[in-house]
């Protein structure tokens, strides 16, 4: 019963966190637009939080910004999201998806972005043809637009600096989950 249980609450958590993980437009131009347009936006706020990111960026190889929606409830952890890797020497996009599964202790929404800024371009190459997955999360937001407070900030893991900011939402969770990158055929 305690697996049927937990297995309904994973799904309904799902198909509530697919409804906020989608682009805006029902075209891929639309879409690609609406990820472009985020990603703007993104590094804007980013700037005015640490101006020191763009000099990074500027500097390296390339770099990701994506959007994601995470949902805890007790023991399971589920998120997922768009983004684009842009190459800072061509300009070209690459338009991916991502999602996250992970056990652990938490109650929660959050919609939070991430920058992933690459220091060498066979990490970002290799992060385009084949993902990337990693593990371990601990963190506290409570926010709602320009009120309140998150917890997040940068980390740097192989060759990448990756920043977080909460857009939104009021989670506390420790989870141990996997996240996949991969390219959005639909949009590349």
């Amino acid at each position: 019963m305690k697996r049927i249980t937990t297995g309904v609450c994973a799904l309904i958590i799902t198909c509530l966190l697919a409804g906020c993980a989608t682009t805006t437009g029902t075209t891929p131009p639309d879409k690609r637009k609406a990820i472009l347009s985020m990603r703007d936006e993104v590094l804007a706020d980013l700037y005015k939080i640490r101006p020191q990111a763009k000099g990074k960026i500027a500097k390296a190889p390339g770099y990701a910004v994506f959007n994601n929606a995470d949902i805890n409830v007790i023991f399971v952890s589920v998120g997922g999201g768009h983004g684009v890797v842009t190459d800072t020497k061509s300009g070209k996009p690459v338009f991916m998806k991502m999602g996250a599964a992970g056990v652990g202790l938490g109650l929660g929404v959050k919609d939070f972005r991430a920058v992933f800024i690459f220091h060498d371009r066979t990490v970002m190459t290799q992060f385009i043809n084949s993902g990337w997955e990693f593990g371990g999360h601990a963190d506290a937001a409570a926010k709602a637009s320009d009120k309140g407070a998150a917890v997040g900030g940068e980390a740097l893991l192989s060759g990448i600096t990756i920043y977080q900011l909460t857009q939104s939402g009021l989670a506390l969770q420790a989870t141990v989950k996997g996240t996949k990158y991969w390219k959005d055929d639909e949009l590349n």
